[in-house]
């Protein structure tokens, strides 16, 4: 008994040990993944991060030269604006003027010279000349604002083509002692600065560049191109302004071409902002190389930990199989396939606990042959084995319960163990396998069997040979009144009725 339940508890134990196994392994799998999936996560929002602080310095460094450059030459504007109103300066000779107006404006050789313009739009005062060739801008944009709207300031007009090249044109308005307007003073940055500029900055091909105005107009772009310089955002329908607002980012496609970027605006406020672009693909592509190395080697750990963990569920799988086999070639009669001695001792043990605990009836059916061994000794042992197969098809046919338990209990005897039946079910039980028994057989001798049939409700005190006794009276006493026939042990007395 001791050993049947050890090799029992063992069995499990193998069973559970492979579906622990491969459970374990798949969580460990799914750590390790989750583990290696959030140090990935984190790589690229590393890398995205230190892109978006490396483009914002980049952007803080380029939008600070453009606003110092443009605050010098505001310098330079405001300086002539305020000059041109004092009542001394209609008395001077033109050259004593161009000293007070220009001497200290700024110089360089990206910087266009300042002139004046009237009311008219007529230019007065060239400081690249004493005697400026007429001309009119009267028809410009940046003369139309200054003169419809006295509190613009410095007005930063679009690209355009300004005596002989590219630039942008800086503008201050000239207004009288009382407001009134008298004409406008204005100078241009040569789209050369910005070449300049953006040419001793570091950058790959696809990085962008682009330098706004306040009503996001494009005035300058790296790569250059004209098409695109001018272009006013607003009108771009599929590019919202609150895709990029001032000091944030935005990552995806912008509003001149196609390739996702990872743009970074500056929170400056001066009339010009700067917007700084490096492809995503660009960022990414180290994080993607190492993310590609270590997942080839994850994907290369997690099929080595699969494969082992099937390989050893399935050697343990074997293993349990072949212990079933065996199990139940120890547990199995060769001849007639019921539970042997052994399983049934088992099984009544077992369900004999399980009756005590529940409080329910448990039956037990002896079952022996009648004249079997004369009709051994008259027709041969291999007659005699048919006898006691057909036997044995006739209960099997009969106890068909998942809980009943039918055996071969030694020879030609058998038992049938019932659990949850009462008497008057158990005789119903017998009756009809010994009816069975009688329609089966064939031939000169009619088979039949005699049935001892014994049911109670364990008790603590009690044992389960008690049962097993009072049953083997009965069928002594059905052998004794004639055989064929079913009898009922009454319990506890064990007195024996037909």
């Amino acid at each position: 008994m001791f050993f049947r339940r050890h090799r029992n508890m063992t069995k499990r134990r193998w069973r559970l040990s492979g579906k622990l196994l491969i459970a374990s392994s798949v969580a460990t799998v799914i750590g390790f993944s989750a583990v290696c999936a959030s140090v990935m996560l984190d790589m690229r929002r590393s890398e995205e991060e230190l892109a978006r602080q490396t483009l914002e310095n980049l952007a803080a460094g380029i939008e600070a030269d453009i606003s110092r450059n443009l605050e010098l030459y505001d310098l330079s504007l405001r300086a002539v604006a305020s000059n041109l109103v004092m009542p001394e300066i209609e008395h001077v000779s033109k050259e004593i003027r161009h000293l007070i107006l220009f001497d200290h404006a700024a110089s360089a050789r990206h910087f266009g010279a300042i002139q004046v313009f009237d009311a008219d739009g007529k230019l007065t005062i060239d400081a690249s000349t004493l005697d400026p060739l007429p001309e009119s801008r009267s028809d410009e944009e940046y003369f139309a604002v200054h003169r419809t709207n006295p509190d613009i300031g410095l007005f930063v007009s679009k690209p355009m083509l300004h005596r002989g090249a590219f630039s942008i044109v800086l503008s201050r308005r000239i207004s009288d002692a009382h407001g009134g307007f008298v004409g406008v003073v204005a100078g241009a940055i040569r789209f050369s600065y910005f070449h300049e500029l953006f040419e001793r900055l570091n950058l790959a091909p696809d990085d962008t560049i682009t330098v706004l105005r306040r009503d996001r107009t494009i005035i300058m772009r790296k790569p250059f191109d004209l098409d695109v310089i001018g272009k006013n955002l607003a009108t771009v329908r599929s590019w919202s302004a609150d895709n990029l607002k001032a000091g944030g980012s935005y990552a995806g496609k912008g509003p001149v071409d196609a390739i996702p970027r990872l743009y970074v605006r500056r929170s400056g406020d001066g009339p010009l902002f700067v917007v700084v672009g490096k492809p995503t693909e660009a960022i990414l592509r180290m994080w993607r190389r190492e993310a590609i190395r270590i997942g080839a080697i994850m994907l290369g750990l997690i099929s080595f930990v699969l494969a082992t963990t099937f390989f050893l569920a399935r050697e343990i799988s074997r293993r349990a199989s072949a212990e079933d086999k065996l199990e139940e070639l120890a547990t199995t009669d060769s001849l007639t396939g019921l539970k042997n001695r052994r399983k049934f001792d088992a099984e009544i043990d077992t369900e004999w606990r399980r009756a005590a605990r529940q409080n329910t009836p448990l039956a037990l059916l002896m079952i022996d042959a009648d004249h079997f061994k004369a009709y051994n000794d008259t027709y041969g042992h291999q007659a005699g084995d048919q006898v006691l197969v057909g036997i044995a098809i006739c209960i099997t046919d009969t106890v068909r319960r998942a809980g009943d338990c039918a055996a071969r209990y030694g020879g030609e005897e058998f038992s049938v163990l019932l659990p949850g039946c009462a008497a008057a079910d158990a005789l119903r039980v017998a009756e009809t396998i010994r009816l069975k028994v009688m329609q089966w057989s064939e031939g000169p001798t009619v088979n039949t069997v005699s049935i001892g049939i014994a049911s109670l409700t364990p008790a603590p005190s009690m044992d389960w040979s008690l049962l097993l006794e009072a049953a083997d009276k009965a069928l002594y006493a059905a052998k004794a009144g004639g055989r064929n026939r079913s009898v009922v042990a009454e319990l506890p007395a064990l007195s024996l009725v037909a």
